[in-house]
């Protein structure tokens, strides 16, 4: 659908794409790391506090920290999609739910993993860089991303016609939930 408003009519649509798949995304690092947490002996608390720690310091002693934690994840991991969603629209549109599209994802999800542990915690919060391995944290920002492209592709799958390339939808129609 190419009309010259249709920007306008699938612009809500990406953000709800974009929702979806950062909140599948922060789902799939809660897992990892409660299943770490389970394996090592490490707490999963631990990680949830090292959140408020690195974003609300003042929070990291409250009694709901792990709660508040929580909830800054989570509200990351929803711009995170979102940002995806508007990345793959904007730069990538022909990418969104296909291998191509989950290879850019990944790639996006690794370049913010270094951005964060390698540049932005060891000056907010250098603690929270060794709450758990690099190797852990790494995977389950991979993880995100790999939650993140199933989204898209799913969605893909659901708007793409049987007889029709899985290639021929942008991520705008894509996103059309």
């Amino acid at each position: 659908m190419n009309t010259p408003n249709s920007h306008m009519v699938y612009a809500p649509v990406r953000w709800r794409a974009g929702l979806f798949a950062g909140l599948a995304g922060g789902i799939a690092e809660v897992i990892l790391i409660f299943l770490y947490s389970g394996l090592s002996g490490d707490s999963a608390a631990a990680v949830a506090t090292g959140i408020t720690a690195s974003v609300l310091p003042l929070a990291a002693t409250a009694p709901a920290a792990i709660l508040i934690g929580l909830v800054i994840h989570f509200g990351l991991a929803s711009i995170l999609g979102l940002g995806i969603a508007v990345a793959l629209a904007s730069v990538a549109p022909r990418l969104a739910g296909t291998w191509a599209g989950t290879g850019s994802i990944l790639l996006m999800l690794a370049v913010v993993w270094a951005i964060n542990f390698l540049v932005i915690l060891p000056v907010v919060n250098p603690d929270f860089v060794h709450i758990v391995p690099m190797a852990v944290s790494f995977t389950s920002k991979l993880l995100f991303g790999l939650a993140a492209a199933l989204v898209f592709t799913a969605i893909n799958h659901r708007n793409t016609r049987p007889t029709e390339s899985l290639n021929r939808y942008t991520s705008e129609e894509i996103c059309h939930v």
